[in-house]
């Protein structure tokens, strides 16, 4: 479980246990506020996403039932939870992050 803060989107890949991929290609909207920041600051997409959280909150890495359980929770409670990724087998720990702005990848 990690709260995206601190670190942003990239704050999970000091936790994970042993290198692999991690793909976030469902993500949440991108709140206002965070391109009002970014037209104003001229920091590009990749700087955004690892400075801040865009809209993500707290990422609980889990296996597909269990996420399907912890989604109908959080949705009892009016908390919009949803999977946002995927974790692949690699040699090295990488980051992808792909939406409406394209793909951003972090290497580690």
């Amino acid at each position: 479980m990690i709260h995206c803060s601190g670190g942003g989107q990239t704050k999970c890949m000091k936790y994970l246990p042993q290198p692999m991929r991690l793909i976030k290609d469902n993500l949440f909207d991108i709140p206002p506020i965070f391109r009002l920041v970014q037209e104003n600051s001229g920091a590009d997409d990749k700087e955004m996403y690892q400075v801040f959280n865009m809209g993500h909150r707290l990422e609980i890495f889990t296996n597909e039932a269990a996420a399907e359980k912890m989604i109908a929770v959080a949705r009892s409670f009016h908390i919009e939870a949803k999977v946002v990724g995927r974790t692949e087998k690699a040699t090295a720990k990488q980051l992808s992050l792909k939406g409406s702005f394209g793909e951003v990848v972090y290497d580690f």
